[in-house]
């Protein structure tokens, strides 16, 4: 059962056909996740260009790794690519949520320019409840990126019907 709405929750983006296309591939990345018994993200990365440089997943509980989130592991296999800092800055990050503050902070320190999420954190924590295992840090990704040096744009909540759909019945109350 989705969380009913609140009034002080943001407006929902709406997108062009692009940034639609690829949230919504971040968005089925988030339904593979959840199968796999992990918490539902997913994120990838495209560049200017149209190119898919990255995908990601979050796999914390296969792996036991708590920083196993979505947007960080497809940072991470940007390693293997070595991807220039000049391509990242007119990249763009899609993730199926609002980034946690650790992934806001990856994504400042890869010089990643753009980010475009789905469910943003505060109807996410709609779903998660109270329990203590499933909070997170009430932090903006939006207050991490206005810090940093270099502009990282932020475009979200968008599609959210589409994204909560990945969280509905998987949060313990």
């Amino acid at each position: 059962m989705r969380p009913s709405p609140t009034p002080h929750l943001p407006d929902v983006t709406e997108l062009d056909e692009r940034d639609g296309r690829y949230l919504r591939k971040a968005i089925i990345w988030s339904h593979a996740s959840g199968r796999r018994g992990n918490r539902p993200f997913g994120a990838i990365i495209v560049t200017a260009d149209n190119e898919i440089i990255a995908e990601g997943y979050c796999n914390s509980t296969e792996t036991g790794d708590c920083t196993g989130h979505a947007e960080v592991n497809a940072i991470r296999a940007l390693a293997d690519r070595r991807v220039p800092r000049d391509v990242l800055a007119s990249a763009t990050l899609y993730s199926s949520a609002e980034p946690c503050v650790m992934c806001a902070g990856a994504i400042f320190w890869s010089n990643i320019g753009r980010v475009v999420f789905g469910i943003d954190a505060e109807r996410l924590r709609a779903f998660r409840g109270e329990r203590q295992d499933q909070r997170d840090a009430e932090l903006s990704c939006r207050d991490v990126f206005r810090a940093s040096p270099h502009p990282i744009e932020c475009i979200g909540p968008a599609l959210v019907d589409e994204a909560s759909a990945a969280h509905e019945g998987v949060w313990k109350a």
